[in-house]
């Protein structure tokens, strides 16, 4: 995955009512009404970030007569589960060495303090 498209993932994933979206699609497909219906904002703002989720990657739409069906894109969601597993790792790695040194530390000073 490409820092443009993380970059408008994690723009999209940043506004709490697109999250809301997303929840709510994570259960299953969902019209817009559906989506819109929890929301306090209009049918109109409620595409807008709908466009956002769908410029990002993480929402498709299919349009059947007059109902647009919203799916969440798993895969979409798997590449960004992956780079933040991917920086996770790499903290857990240095946080490891970090604690080996520690002890490797304090059982130096131990074995001054004995004199061995």
């Amino acid at each position: 995955m490409t820092a443009p498209e993380l970059d408008a993932m994690f723009h999209a994933l940043a506004d709490s009512s697109r999250r809301g979206m997303v929840e709510r699609l994570s259960r299953g497909p969902a019209s817009v009404s559906e989506l819109a219906a929890p929301l306090a904002m209009s049918l109109p703002a409620v595409v807008q970030h709908l466009q956002v989720l769908e410029a990002s990657g993480l929402v498709t739409t299919r349009k059947i007569g007059r109902v647009r069906t919203c799916t969440l894109d798993t895969a979409a969601m798997s590449l960004a589960e992956q780079w933040i597993n991917d920086r996770r790792t790499g903290w857990l790695r240095r946080l490891d060495r970090l604690g080996d040194f520690l002890e490797q530390a304090k059982d130096d000073d131990r074995d001054k303090e004995t004199g061995s």
